[in-house]
């Protein structure tokens, strides 16, 4: 806390006006603690390794990502809109039923999930798809939410066109049509993430994989045979490419189930808490 009362006794004592700096830190802590102010050191940490890197990754992610979507979505936009209108994707009033928005949805939900599945499990069949478009997308191990839309421009174009069948299949209103896209990038952003929380959709949407499923697939890589499904786990079970992940969770079960044991019986505190 500043020995001055004001800022004309400040003046006063150093024998000069305050400079613009020295006014400012003045103001600032005139009514505060030194060890307030001593505190704001840990403040400072939080703000700016969280702020300073983000420049950053701008370059090393964002760039990459925000190219694709000029050079690879934005046509893509130009050479799809003629199809939306010819399938009768309309503008006008009515809005939709809130019923009719959720069932539609639903559909693309489940359209998507099945074609995205056979389109995602080719790329990693084929040697070239895999080496030449899929490999950007697993550069990422141990995916991030920002490495969603990772990828190189054609995956982009292949992987989006199982997004388009839905509304191909059954029209909808744009309302619904951009709600949809919404919803599916928040979605692979969710499963990209590497948390999952007490409200994550797993916890309450059958057959959904989310960001667990999802980091077994990436942590494999180019070798990955299984979790190929982008939103629900039905495909890869029907078709026998989730053993790898099952294997791996129940192995990962009995080593946990072991842990706990041997804590009760040493009587320390768990290390794996109960989901």
């Amino acid at each position: 806390m500043l020995p001055f009362e004001s800022i004309e006794e400040a003046s006063m004592s150093l024998g000069r006006n305050l400079t613009f700096g020295e006014t400012l830190w003045f103001n600032y802590t005139a009514d505060k603690s030194d060890f307030y102010l001593y505190c704001h050191n840990t403040i400072f940490l939080i703000i700016f390794y969280s702020l300073v890197p983000l420049p950053m990754v701008m370059i090393e992610l964002l760039r990459k990502v925000l190219m694709t979507f000029v050079f690879a979505v934005g046509p893509l936009q130009l050479f799809s809109y003629p199809i939306i209108e010819w399938v009768g994707i309309r503008t006008s009033l009515p809005l939709p039923s809130a019923s009719e928005v959720f069932w539609q949805l639903v559909v693309y939900f489940v359209v998507e999930d099945y074609a995205n599945y056979w389109l995602h499990r080719m790329l990693h069949h084929y040697k070239w798809g895999y080496d030449k478009i899929h490999s950007v997308h697993h550069e990422y191990v141990a995916p991030i939410s920002f490495a969603a839309p990772y990828a190189h421009w054609a995956e982009i174009i292949i992987l989006g066109l199982a997004s388009f069948l839905g509304p191909l299949l059954v029209p909808c209103h744009m309302f619904t049509f951009l709600l949809w896209f919404v919803l599916r990038q928040i979605e692979a952003i969710e499963t990209h993430s590497g948390y999952e929380f007490p409200w994550s959709p797993s916890k309450y949407i059958p057959f959904y994989g989310g960001a667990i499923y999802h980091d077994y697939h990436h942590f494999v890589g180019e070798s990955c045979h299984s979790n190929f499904a982008s939103v629900f786990t039905y495909c890869d079970y029907i078709y026998g490419t989730d053993k790898g992940f099952r294997y791996q969770k129940e192995v990962f079960e009995k080593r946990r189930e072991k842990l706990r044991m041997e804590e009760k019986v040493n009587g320390s505190a768990p290390l794996f808490k109960s989901e």
